[in-house]
């Protein structure tokens, strides 16, 4: 059992045997990689995003390998939440591991219904609500970039939701610290970030986007500066629970999120070029602990030096 494991953490009321979770829409439901790596070796699985209805997601390309990272644009292509209660989440239920269902929308009742539809459903440890998407009902503003709509979300999600809240907040804004306190002062239970950057890449030749939808989400190693910034930001600024990700692809890139105010981390586009990397960063940061004077994960949160 989890509660058994050497170092395992709480965070939310959530039992975690490690810190190091896969990102959403980077390790598909999850059941895709049981065959290429060990489910019960995770922190927890951060399923794709769910919406209310199936999505079909965004014309090809969806992605584009740029210097020191990756740029995606799917579309949040997914099955819907009702088909990924019957038909993924049974197995998912097999497996020894926190599952944290990722959650989207276009309207406030979207998110709404989701997270109906997902409250009675067994398996799941908590919900994290992507709030990079527009909000076509009040002028196509992203949720997270406003914190009116930001905190009637999290406000309304929460009262309704039977598990934690964790807000995924979007790297795409001026200043994040107001947005990861609007998140908190709204009921979040915790925050993760950052989710990718909007970026352009351009085939020269044909003068078109190397993305199907035009821009594209920056994600990988070349965002890391970035997001420990934002990370070490929000950590300040929030007394909840940070989820720190961005780049993250050794344990000493684990390491780093966690000394900057991460309680937790996730780990996405590593899993592109290496399905067993969350597997592996957990044991590379588990044996990074003696050497860095500690012997529990969360003696290293927020232990930035000035």
């Amino acid at each position: 059992m989890i509660s058994n494991t050497p170092n395992a953490l709480e965070i939310c009321g959530i039992t975690f045997r490690n810190p190091v979770l896969t990102a959403s829409g980077t390790f598909g439901y999850g059941l895709e990689f049981s065959k290429l790596t060990d489910l019960n070796s995770l922190g927890g699985i951060v399923v794709k995003g769910l919406s209310k209805e199936p999505i079909h997601g965004n014309p090809a390309p969806r992605l584009w390998e740029s210097t020191g990272g990756m740029m995606n644009s799917v579309g949040l292509q997914n099955i819907g939440a009702r088909a990924f209660v019957v038909e993924k989440l049974p197995g998912l239920r097999q497996y020894q591991v926190p599952v944290i269902a990722n959650v989207f929308g276009y309207a406030q009742e979207d998110y709404e219904e989701v997270v109906r539809i997902l409250n009675d459903a067994e398996g799941l440890a908590a919900y994290e609500l992507n709030v990079s998407c527009p909000n076509t009902k009040h002028g196509g503003i992203a949720f997270g970039t406003d914190c009116a709509s930001l905190a009637a979300l999290v406000s309304q999600v929460k009262a309704i939701a039977k598990r934690p809240v964790i807000v995924k907040l979007s790297p795409n804004v001026g200043a994040i610290e107001p947005i990861a306190k609007t998140a908190e002062e709204a009921g979040a239970d915790a925050v993760s970030l950052v989710n990718t950057f909007i970026g352009l890449a351009i085939d020269i030749h044909t003068r078109k986007p190397r993305i199907g939808a035009g821009y594209g989400g920056l994600s990988g190693a070349a965002i890391k500066p970035i997001a420990l910034r934002m990370v070490h930001q929000v950590a300040q600024t929030v007394r909840i629970p940070v989820i720190g990700l961005g780049g993250i692809s050794t344990g000493e890139d684990a390491a780093e999120f966690l000394i900057a105010g991460a309680s937790l981390v996730q780990v996405g586009t590593a899993t592109f070029w290496d399905p067993t990397a969350p597997k592996r960063i957990a044991e590379e940061l588990t044996a990074l602990l003696p050497e860095l004077g500690v012997n529990q994960f969360a003696n290293l949160t927020g232990t930035l030096r000035k």
